[in-house]
């Protein structure tokens, strides 16, 4: 396992322990950051309308699309640091 792919699933259980839970536009961009960087690019039809939070999920993640899965994982490592301290 390479270091980045080691400190990328430390920030993982580095986020379950956030001293307050972040807002949900932080939330979003953690949950995006977080499948492109372990999936890639979006996958899947998007959400029915009516389902706000798996769209707005889809969405969040969709924005990403085109970025290196190493790129979003150190966006991912250097956010939950942010939020941490």
């Amino acid at each position: 396992m390479s270091d980045l792919q080691t400190r990328f699933e430390q920030a993982k259980q580095d986020v379950q322990a956030l001293p307050e839970r972040p807002d949900n536009d932080t939330l979003l961009r953690l949950y995006a950051l977080y499948k492109q960087g372990s999936e890639g690019d979006v996958s899947g039809p998007k959400p029915g309308f009516f389902d706000f939070v798996a769209t707005a999920k889809y969405e969040a993640w969709a924005k990403l699309k085109g970025t290196a899965q190493d790129d979003a994982r150190q966006q991912y490592i250097d956010l939950v640091k942010k939020l941490g301290s």
